[in-house]
């Protein structure tokens, strides 16, 4: 698949306000932070001119699979999020390529309703996917 566009790294974190200091201090600018009811997560993006663009994670409840990330292994980058042309199409061929997909392409409100899905696969670790504008 050559039509991945890197979008941005994620960090998990149990709070975005302690881990986003160490940026902002480095001149990154922090999005408002973004109450996701489906992830049960609080996110925020870190952008900084000619620098990748960071998303925090932070679990909202304990429900959140990012909790239990967390619980694992601590504060640490855990996926990267690439541009898709399609969606569903990536979906197939991540799948064929022996990626386990997490759930079907769900909207994320942190990415303006923007179609999401996440995969695994372990020689690569977790790959979220977001369908273009």
């Amino acid at each position: 698949m050559k039509d991945l566009i890197f979008h941005h790294i994620g960090y998990a974190t149990n709070s975005i306000k302690e881990t986003s200091s160490f940026y902002l201090e480095r001149g990154y600018k922090a999005s408002e932070i973004i109450y996701d009811e489906v992830q049960q997560t609080n996110i925020c993006f870190l952008t900084k001119v000619e620098n990748p663009k960071i998303e925090l994670i932070e679990p909202a409840t304990e429900k959140s699979s990012i909790h239990k990330i967390l619980k694992k292994n601590g504060v640490h980058p855990y996926h990267c999020c690439y541009e898709v042309e399609d969606i569903e199409e990536s979906f197939d061929q991540f799948v064929d390529e022996g990626f386990i997909p997490l759930f079907r392409p769900i909207e994320a409100i942190a990415l303006d309703n923007r179609l999401i899905c996440y995969f695994y696969r372990s020689d690569v670790g977790f790959i979220e996917l977001v369908n273009k504008l």
